[in-house]
């Protein structure tokens, strides 16, 4: 079997059929997408919100169940398989990174062989196995696992359970963003609008299963029983994947053009062949395959080198044609322009992450070095990142509905400000919310050390709303940017990318933790963060943070500016669509390129 021309349904397709020429302006969509019997997608009654509805709801018990293990696996580990905190600490972070790595297994899938509606379809009820494994392995009565053996064997099931919900999530995660985004055509402006609003809720989503999940599941694990969570989150998955799949008629699909890397990789390979020859100026002669107008991308003039790619060769003998690792196309060379200008801006974002993983470590150790004490309840300190999901909550709703349309108003753009605006507000946010906890920890101190009072922990909400609107503009910037930038066949690589920032940015946490230990602790000192932290400096820990989120932020609006690649075009131009728009007749390419193209069985 060949690779896939066409993301589709999983069973065999009949060959499309051309529409009709006087309804394709307004019924069909105009950015190649198909619905499930190949034929051009119907704007009427596919894609839209009426099929996101229903990936929404698949990414809504991902992450309820993803965080209804991440929450209290550690405590799990620790007073059930009676494991070390060391040891449950070690599994803990490795299962955690596995959940970050295996999506990138699953994007390469997605955009090279299964398109996205099939990866999500297959590795769902690989999660939905993982669950009822841990399901079991945590109802089974104590005369079973009281023994050397029955402890093992227990123990065996617990793991093989998590790592089949790792492997699960690999195939979920990248592909449902990208799959939702899909659902509305890059011909038309009105759903593009609605396209940015798809984020928005896909992070609200996120954030409604992790609340439900450090509350509701939490408290059921603690009082109730293990099992009775896990119970809820298979019966919730599996009937958010019943839906999934009953939607099939309603998605829309989008081509799959084969490996992605490999055409990266060939112009690479071909540009250093050609490393002698001179550049023409006038980048018109560089190679390009006419016939695929669809998705041709405009030539730039940034990374010159690897135009050397696309300069026409003549073929060797006995060749018909240049080899593909001697001439690329323009638009080839330009899908790995697009790839490199992503890079610093993902560089940009590891230490905004690393702002992320403050919230669940050393503001939790500071909470505990405060007066937790609200009229005559205990708040836990890790339990103030509630206040973050509901500040999510609570600023998607204001940001789609108050401050979109006033910024539309003032810039005239369709989404108000644009990505990069977008992601640089929650930057300098993420630097605000720094230079708030040091000014907190400095006042904790003074009360520390004259003998007052401590302060509340209360003191800590504003930093965790805060952080809150900080997600709603950068993390949903970056998910509506690596998929917007991203060639059209790494749409899903690209957003595992995206992904994989936070957990750089979870390592970058760790070293800089580990770096100021080392420097500050020297020679007898407490260091800045010692295990009584009213003997050390947190705050000075917290400005350095503040001060490194501001020289990101200068980074970051430095590669904005110098690549500009919020107004690239990932596709065809607006010129080029219309063209095709007006094509679609009888034998002729219609929107989805050549029509005709099928995968061979």
């Amino acid at each position: 079997m060949e690779a896939a021309d066409e993301e589709r349904a999983p069973l065999l397709l009949p060959q499309p059929q051309p529409p009709p020429q006087e309804d394709a302006d307004s019924e069909y969509t105009g950015d190649g997408s198909v619905d499930i019997n190949n034929q051009p997608a119907l704007k009427r009654s596919t894609g839209n919100w009426r099929a996101c509805f229903m990936i929404l709801g698949v990414e809504f018990s991902e992450n309820l169940a993803f965080y209804g293990i991440s929450k209290n696996l550690v405590t799990y580990l620790t007073k059930v398989l009676r494991e070390s905190k060391v040891n449950a600490a070690r599994n803990s972070s490795a299962w955690s990174g596995a959940c970050y790595l295996t999506p990138l297994f699953g994007a390469f899938l997605a955009d090279t062989y299964w398109g996205k509606y099939r990866t999500v379809l297959t590795f769902l009820p690989l999660y939905i196995l993982g669950l009822v494994a841990l399901m079991v392995s945590t109802s089974l009565p104590a005369s079973m696992t009281s023994s050397d053996a029955g402890h093992q064997l227990h123990s065996a099931a617990v793991y093989v359970g998590l790592y089949l919900v790792a492997f699960g999530n690999g195939g979920v995660k990248p592909c449902t963003s990208a799959f939702g985004a899909d659902q509305f055509d890059g011909g038309d402006a009105a759903e593009l609008r609605r396209k940015g609003s798809f984020f928005n809720w896909y992070t609200f989503m996120i954030n409604s299963g992790s609340l439900l999940a450090s509350t509701v599941l939490v408290w059921l694990q603690d009082n109730v029983g293990w099992g009775v969570s896990f119970v809820i989150v298979v019966v919730v998955m599996a009937f958010f994947f019943a839906v999934f799949f009953a939607g099939s008629k309603v998605y829309r699909y989008r081509p799959v053009a084969g490996s992605p890397l490999t055409g990266l990789s060939r112009v690479v390979v071909a540009a250093g062949r050609k490393w002698r020859l001179e550049l023409p100026e006038d980048s018109s002669l560089l190679h390009e395959d006419q016939a695929a107008a669809a998705h041709r991308i405009k030539h730039t003039d940034q990374f010159r080198f690897l135009d050397k790619a696309a300069i026409v060769v003549t073929p060797s003998s006995g060749e018909k044609a240049a080899s593909p690792w001697r001439q690329c196309t323009v638009t080839q060379v330009e899908e790995l322009k697009m790839v490199l200008r992503l890079c610093p801006i993902w560089v940009s974002l590891v230490l905004f992450f690393s702002v992320s993983s403050q919230m669940s470590s050393t503001l939790v150790e500071q909470g505990m070095a405060m007066d937790n004490h609200v009229g005559s309840f205990s708040v836990p300190p890790a339990s103030l990142s509630t206040f973050h999901s509901i500040g999510v909550l609570l600023w998607i709703p204001v940001y789609d509905a108050v401050l979109v349309p006033l910024a539309r108003r003032v810039t005239g753009k369709p989404k108000g400000i644009t990505q990069l605006q977008r992601i640089g507000v929650g930057l300098a946010l993420a630097a605000l919310i720094m230079a708030y906890s040091a000014l907190v920890e400095e006042r904790r101190l003074a009360a520390a050390h004259t003998g007052a009072a401590p302060i509340s922990i209360m003191w800590q909400v504003p930093a965790q709303l805060l952080h809150g609107a900080a997600v709603v503009f950068t993390s949903i910037g970056k998910s509506e940017f690596f998929y917007d930038q991203a060639p059209r066949g790494m749409r899903s690589l690209c957003t595992a990318l995206g992904q994989l920032a936070i957990a750089a940015g979870n390592y970058l946490s760790a070293f800089l933790l580990a770096v100021v230990a080392s420097a500050t602790a020297s020679g007898g000192a407490p260091g800045w963060i010692p295990d009584d932290l009213n003997k050390g400096h947190l705050d000075y820990f917290f400005w350095l943070m503040a001060a490194l989120l501001l020289l990101d932020l200068a980074f970051f609006i430095y590669c904005a500016m110098r690549y500009k690649v919020d107004c690239r075009a990932t596709s065809c131009t607006t010129q080029e669509r219309d063209s095709l728009k007006s094509k679609v007749v009888g034998g002729q390419k219609g929107p989805l390129g050549d029509l005709g193209s099928q995968r061979k069985i």
